[in-house]
């Protein structure tokens, strides 16, 4: 596939584009937002593509027929930012992906963002989460092939390579590292059994990635 990855010069966009560069199967293209981010995208052995997320940015989805959403702005940038990255932003890139006919859409989510009423009692991470809901539901409703991947809680540690990946995971306080993550995403390109899915990840000894999504 041709990917494009928005949201690329981020901790896990970064690891997206190594795994997608790295591949046999997929060519990348990686958008980012200031133009000297592009030498490490060149590095990594992809196309880098300046857009901004908070503008028009229709042209970086043309001659890919693959999208993995993996930008975020965070709970603790504002309610502003996080309306225009998380919500705004993914929406549009959902727009132009049903524009332009692509094939695949993987949106990088959150645990919690399927309920966000229930899922924290913390302003801030509440409209966090229902930035990310909306974009979701966005997402579900365009007629894109789509796979949503909600991860818990975060972690900067190496890869365990090893998760439980469930529609709904039991205990949604668990961890996950970002590596972890990144792999998921770049994985679900190619399982068709993901699409039209959203499905939540932690790191566990229960199976290893590939095993652990295709049993979905």
């Amino acid at each position: 596939m041709h990917v494009l990855v928005i949201g690329a010069n981020g901790t896990t966009g970064t690891m997206v584009v190594e795994k997608l560069a790295k591949s046999e199967q997929h060519l990348v293209k990686a958008m980012i937002r200031k133009t000297e981010q592009a030498s490490k995208m060149e590095e990594l052995g992809a196309r880098p593509i300046i857009a901004d997320l908070e503008s028009e940015f229709d042209y970086a989805l043309e001659d890919v027929n693959a999208v993995i959403f993996a930008a975020g702005s965070g709970p603790d940038t504002g309610a502003d930012k996080t309306t225009a990255v998380d919500e705004e932003g993914a929406k549009k890139a959902v727009d132009y992906a049903k524009e332009k006919g692509i094939e695949r859409f993987i949106m990088l989510s959150s645990v919690g963002a399927d309920d966000p009423s229930v899922a924290s009692d913390n302003e801030t991470f509440h409209h966090y989460l229902q930035a990310k809901h909306n974009a979701d539901e966005h997402l579900k409703q365009s007629g894109l092939d789509y796979t949503i991947v909600r991860p818990v809680g975060l972690e900067d540690e190496p890869a365990k390579g090893k998760i439980t990946a469930s529609k709904s995971l039991a205990n949604k306080k668990g961890t996950i590292t970002r590596e972890d993550v990144a792999t998921v995403l770049v994985e679900s390109l190619l399982i068709d059994g993901l699409k039209n899915m959203s499905i939540e990840i932690e790191n566990s000894d229960e199976s290893d990635i590939v095993p652990a999504l295709e049993k979905l």
